[in-house]
């Protein structure tokens, strides 16, 4: 996977991020969800990078990135941290202002990146996600069955934890099959095994959920209604997928920026595995209007 990227571990702070880095052209940073890592990427980067220099980086706590312990508050974890750690990467890499994709959680980092780094992010794109406020506080017993993951990650350690280190690849693969899907390539499958199967990376992954239902919660409710992401934003979803399932993806966007595009792609959550080509198209043709 990713021939002809260059592969890095970039200092920043107590944390090391592991990315890879490969074309030419206007920087973009793309973020991967739960419980993957930048291997998620493999199929759509070599595409992008035939016009733009792209960075796939893990998440502080997933892949091959750091995976501290989980403070007692869990600020270590929230997607404000994620964000500084990625916007330092790409700093250390030379690049002052870039644009930013995310899928899943990777794309809840890249909204509070856009909220607290306005001046790093040229745009924001964000995959098959409602927002992390309209999550929270909308759920009926429809959206709380389909989101079951986000309440049972969020309990006190060390319950999920033990429950998921007892067999991580039925955990894992039972919930990207209940979020539909497809089947990804074996190098892909291999790469999220040899990971998600490490202690650290269980408790990092609850970490994140711990710290989304406290501080990353307030931080959104404090901002919502008194500031949005004023850079060009684009809302991607896929028509099967559980957000738009549950959720009306783009007003619920429009609710936190002031520029926004908004695209459904015909698959499911994983459509950057089911479509890459496609996914790849939808980026580009964004930024290149820009």
């Amino acid at each position: 996977m990713f021939a002809g990227f260059e592969r890095h571990k970039i200092q920043t702070g107590d944390i090391t991020i592991n990315c890879v880095v490969g074309g030419s052209g206007p920087p973009v940073l793309l973020l991967h969800g739960y419980p993957q890592n930048l291997s998620m990427w493999a199929r759509t980067a070599p595409l992008i990078a035939e016009k733009y220099t792209v960075v796939c980086a893990d998440l502080r706590g997933y892949g091959d990135s750091s995976k501290p312990r989980g403070l007692p508050d869990y600020s270590n974890y929230t997607f404000r941290a994620m964000a500084a750690d990625q916007v330092a990467v790409m700093k250390a890499l030379g690049f002052d202002t870039f644009h930013v994709a995310g899928h899943d959680r990777g794309a809840r980092v890249s909204h509070r990146m856009a909220l607290d780094h306005p001046e790093a992010v040229r745009s924001m794109a964000v995959l098959d996600i409602a927002p992390t406020y309209t999550t929270y506080t909308a759920p009926n017993r429809e959206i709380a069955r389909g989101y079951w993951m986000w309440y049972f990650l969020c309990r006190p350690e060390p319950f999920p934890e033990t429950l998921i280190g007892a067999n991580p690849d039925f955990f894992f693969e039972t919930l990207l099959g209940s979020l539909g899907a497809s089947q990804f390539d074996a190098d892909q499958m291999a790469e999220y095994r040899r990971c998600w199967r490490a202690p650290e990376m269980i408790h990092a992954g609850c970490c994140d959920y711990r710290a989304a239902i406290t501080l990353d919660l307030a931080m959104d409710t404090a901002d919502r209604g008194r500031k949005k992401v004023t850079v060009p934003a684009l809302a991607m979803w896929g028509e099967t997928g559980a957000p738009a399932r549950y959720f009306d993806v783009e007003a619920c966007w429009r609710e936190w920026c002031t520029d926004l595009r908004g695209i459904a792609i015909p698959s499911g959550h994983f459509f950057i595995d089911a479509m890459p080509r496609e996914t790849a198209v939808a980026l580009m043709d964004f930024w290149a209007a820009l």
